[in-house]
């Protein structure tokens, strides 16, 4: 269980360099930002902290957002890694941008009382991000797990632009 929790804190703090690596290659989708995101997840029942990138517009208003999560309760400690598409939304006269979206989510899950299991499944989600005064972006998001993930995922998080 130590070693799988060390592997996720590694993941979630390489997201910065792998978003400079990424923008600076000059090909494929450019890193426009990346944040922290903490949350709670049901069935199994955890408080979830981890980070995402945002990978910048794969078509207009389209953007791939892959993120980690560590999650811990209900006597499981759980390493989730999604590939999440996101559609934005324009509203007029507001800074808000709600999107919905979906993706497929690896989930490994370590018992407290011995044991491991992987699953894969994938996600519905709808959120809403907004630009905060400092340049960054706020975001809260709820994800509805399909298959033997998380049931539901609710999250907020902060995107630090690159």
């Amino acid at each position: 269980m130590k070693k799988v929790i060390w592997i996720a804190v590694l993941a979630i703090a390489a997201l910065p360099a792998v978003a400079l690596a990424q923008s600076s290659s000059g090909t494929g989708p450019v890193a426009t930002a990346w944040g922290p995101r903490f949350g709670f997840g049901s069935d199994p029942d955890q408080f979830l902290f981890g980070g995402q990138l945002d990978l910048g517009d794969l078509a207009p208003d389209l953007t791939l957002t892959p993120n980690v999560d560590i999650g811990i309760g209900d006597d499981i400690t759980s390493f989730g890694l999604s590939g999440d598409i996101h559609y934005h939304f324009r509203v007029q006269r507001s800074p808000w941008r709600p999107y919905v979206g979906g993706g497929i989510t690896f989930t490994h899950f370590s018992f407290d009382g011995g044991g491991d299991d992987t699953e894969v499944g994938a996600s519905i989600l709808v959120g809403a991000i907004v630009p905060t005064q400092t340049g960054s972006r706020f975001f809260a998001e709820a994800k509805f797990g399909l298959g033997d993930v998380h049931d539901l995922k609710l999250l907020v998080g902060w995107n630090f632009r690159l």
